[in-house]
């Protein structure tokens, strides 16, 4: 069974950097969709950002207006995502979630409902 640790979670200033990792176990992240989610207090979990198994399909919420940025190495089994020019709205826990799809290893979903297998989350928060 696939397991998915995330981490780099930390405390940052408004416009600075992160990058978060997702470390996978158990499996080959070739054959799964990962998507990266937050949720804030109070707030319904929302993706941001997923890669296919195989890399060829991306998608990004528009709510990151580009400032986030997926990057998926199946030879190390990793998936990170780099947060730039963070606002405090960018604030939460950060999630990574796996899907392995039957029949194709070229599709990703930022639907949350689409995946199955969940990390604990690493947390994000921007302040001053």
């Amino acid at each position: 069974q696939l397991q998915l640790v995330e981490s780099g979670g930390d405390l940052v200033q408004p416009g600075g950097s992160l990058r978060l990792s997702c470390a996978a176990s158990g499996g080959s992240l070739f054959n799964y969709a990962i998507g990266w989610f937050r949720q804030a207090p109070g707030k319904e979990r929302e993706g941001v950002a997923c890669s296919s198994g195989d890399g060829d399909e991306t998608h990004h919420a528009e709510s990151i207006s580009g400032r986030f940025d997926l990057f998926k190495d199946n030879q190390k089994n990793t998936v990170d995502l780099e947060l730039r020019d963070l606002k405090p709205d960018d604030a939460g826990v950060y999630f990574c979630a796996a899907k392995r799809y039957r029949s194709t290893t070229s599709y990703c979903s930022t639907r949350a409902s689409q995946y199955d297998i969940w990390g604990q989350g690493t947390q994000v928060t921007v302040s001053s």
